[in-house]
């Protein structure tokens, strides 16, 4: 099947509908709601305020917070790398490496004696098997819930999902303006794509701090199928 192809869609439309005894409906009008709750919550906060409820709800998810400049963000990392005795490393392949100045990074660790890898979008195996044995790795947030302290990451070619769900350490560095009150506005982002016959991501990540769960008993237990430690990186936008 091609991509974005559909077969026998009419016929099984019909079908349906002839089951549910009805005729075809070919137009759905969206309702018009009388309120709209979630456009209030953390309306009209600015990027600052918007910046302090997170970090306050990184502190109900054991979540590690920094805020740094762009010139200053290449050395905050090397730090917390040797910090959390970060033996090896695996990145994203994005271009906001670059644009934040650390395109020079794995050389610089390599120097240290850390190994790094940065995804190939053709390394297949090589990627996984990198990303399951990683002390540490490394995305940018591509959009970032102040309420729930969330970093959403949009898989494309060099954005693998192994970065941020294999290493033992997670670090996201998070632009400013990415920051926004809750899913509400990401939610409104990706209609608007599909509305406009945008090409979206295949997969959409929603990560709130470290792995946890609680399921037994209402315990919460951290670090129990995925990264044991977050760090979100606050860094002023290029």
């Amino acid at each position: 099947m091609a991509a974005g192809q559909v077969y026998n869609r009419n016929s099984f439309l019909d079908n349906l509908a002839k089951n549910l005894g009805r005729e075809r409906r070919h137009q759905v009008e969206r309702p018009e709601w009388d309120h709209n709750p979630q456009w209030g919550v953390l309306k009209g906060a600015t990027q600052d305020e918007l910046v302090e409820v997170l970090k306050k709800q990184c502190l109900l998810i054991h979540t590690d917070v920094h805020e740094t400049v762009s010139s200053e963000l290449p050395a905050l990392i090397t730090h917390l790398i040797k910090e959390y005795g970060g033996k090896s490393v695996v990145t994203w392949d994005d271009p906001r490496f670059e644009e934040f100045g650390l395109s020079g990074l794995p050389k610089e660790l390599n120097e240290e004696e850390i190994a790094v890898r940065v995804w190939d979008q053709e390394g297949g195996e090589e990627n996984l098997a990198f990303s399951a044995t990683a002390d540490i790795g490394i995305t940018f947030s591509d959009a970032t819930l102040a309420e729930s302290g969330t970093v959403v990451l949009f898989s494309d070619k060099g954005k693998g999902r192994a970065v941020s769900l294999l290493p033992v350490i997670y670090f996201a560095i998070i632009p400013k303006s990415t920051i926004v009150p809750r899913m509400t506005q990401v939610a409104k982002h990706i209609h608007n794509k599909v509305e406009n016959g945008e090409l979206v991501p295949s997969c959409v990540n929603f990560i709130s701090g470290p792995s946890n769960s609680a399921d037994i008993e209402m315990n919460l237990i951290v670090g129990v199928h995925g990264p044991v430690r977050a760090t979100y990186i606050i860094v002023d936008d290029k």
